[in-house]
């Protein structure tokens, strides 16, 4: 199986590790290990809030969709290696992927309750 390697956030001050299977999206695997990742819409390519750089392993991904291309265009800090979350499925191969500021700032402001335990990024 896969592992997708979480890098640190200012919720999580090590890197954070799971195994999944092929086919689960990156939100999907954030969400199982405890990684805050933004998912105001719940996934349905329809906002920007689990924007991710996927720093190791871009290439194993599948090629992006139109759709998410266009939702991708209104994040904040897209690189090469930028994709949704929600749409980004882990294929065979490992993954490093950074969760961008952004998505960071969203999981604050749609679970209130991690509020306050921010680390170094000013929300």
């Amino acid at each position: 199986m896969p592992t997708v390697r979480f890098l640190p956030t200012f919720l999580t001050a090590e890197p954070i590790e799971i195994e999944v299977e092929p086919g689960i999206t990156l939100q999907e695997a954030a969400e199982e290990a405890g990684v805050p990742m933004g998912d105001a819409c719940g996934g349905n390519c329809a906002c920007s809030t689990c924007h991710v750089h996927v720093v190791a392993g871009f290439d194993s991904l599948e090629e992006m969709e139109d759709e998410e291309d266009d939702i991708l265009g209104k994040a904040e800090d897209v690189q090469f290696v930028s994709r949704l979350g929600c749409q980004a499925e882990v294929g065979d191969e490992d993954l490093t992927v950074r969760i961008t500021r952004e998505s960071q700032v969203a999981f604050i402001n749609e679970h209130p309750e991690h509020r306050g335990r921010e680390g170094e990024i000013d929300v």
